[in-house]
């Protein structure tokens, strides 16, 4: 049998394949990790461990010289994503206000739901097709861009600036892998080597993990305005960072990857709403809209990546 090349046939395929796989068997069997435990239970939610190894091991294959390379793209995917987002958050604010749509086919969608899932980048979804289609020193810019996680950029683009506080432990934590592996593979060749070769072999684990972590019913509860919301993600925040992406040298491939909704934008409106109350009625609608974001947006980027990597003569790293 050729499994491994006729999952190379579908566009992004060892990332999309396996994070469907992960999506289905979770909504079919949504306790199937705990029932099993072991080894099957921490495959299915082991997406953060796998992601620091990831990050060691391409951080070996990065070398010292690109570190105003990383800083320059992480740079300037942070500001266009959060620029889109305040723009996007200021014309929608002009008709909606605080508010929400309290009926008709956009009823619960507010302001808040669209700051929201524009503003945090799923990294883990990032390195990943980096990894695969991208350079390496690009995988190394989310370093900079996870800034964005949380509700602070949310808050500030929302006007409520001062509201929350940036843990600096977090952002340490965050990049503490990548320059532990950038270190290793500085100082020997060999282990640079050595670990590199581990960079693709983790991209299909990493994104059952991710999948696991998922649920297809919340793009049911949120209807087609979720997913509506969702496409709209990509195609807005996907256009502006391929522009800037290109502006700045690069090829848009690392723009459009950087076009999705983090896992953990889920929790932003409650965290926004736990700060300034007025948006408490919101949070209901805003969160089932953006967990439908983090789903949609999980499968539509691979699938938009690779087939844009294919348009511009990109091949996959992997295979």
């Amino acid at each position: 049998m050729r499994i491994k090349a006729s999952i190379e046939k579908i566009p992004g395929g060892m990332m999309i394949v396996p994070l469907l796989l992960g999506a289905i068997l979770t909504t079919l069997f949504p306790n199937m990790g705990k029932t099993f435990g072991s080894f099957t239970g921490a495959l299915m939610t082991g997406s953060l461990p796998i992601l620091a190894v990831f990050y060691v091991c391409m951080g070996a294959t990065i070398n010292f010289k690109a570190t105003p390379y990383i800083l320059k793209k992480g740079g300037t995917l942070l500001g266009t994503k959060i620029a889109t987002g305040v723009i996007v958050g200021f014309i929608a604010g002009q008709f909606l206000g605080n508010g929400m749509i309290s009926e008709g086919f956009f009823a619960g969608l507010s302001v808040l739901a669209i700051v929201a899932a524009m503003n945090d980048t799923n990294g883990g979804l990032y390195m990943a097709l980096m990894g695969q289609f991208g350079k390496k020193e690009d995988v190394g810019a989310y370093s900079v861009m996870s800034l964005e996680s949380g509700p602070f950029f949310t808050m500030l683009t929302l006007g409520i600036a001062g509201l929350a506080a940036f843990p600096w432990q977090t952002f340490v934590g965050a990049i503490l892998p990548l320059v532990v592996g950038m270190i290793l593979g500085n100082l020997d060749k060999d282990m640079r080597e050595f670990l590199g070769k581990a960079v693709p072999v983790l991209v299909p684990f990493f994104a059952f993990a991710l999948g696991a972590g998922l649920n297809l019913q919340t793009v049911w509860k949120a209807g087609f305005l979720g997913v509506l919301l969702g496409v709209a993600v990509v195609a807005v925040t996907g256009i502006t960072l391929i522009l800037t992406d290109r502006l700045i040298g690069g090829n848009g491939i690392a723009g459009i990857s950087a076009a999705s909704t983090a896992g953990n934008a889920a929790g932003v409106p409650a965290a926004v709403a736990a700060a300034n109350a007025a948006y408490a009625p919101l949070v209901p609608s805003a969160t089932a809209l953006v967990a439908s974001c983090v789903i949609v947006t999980a499968i539509l980027v691979p699938i938009v990546t690779a087939w844009y990597a294919k348009r511009i003569g990109v091949k996959s790293q992997i295979g």
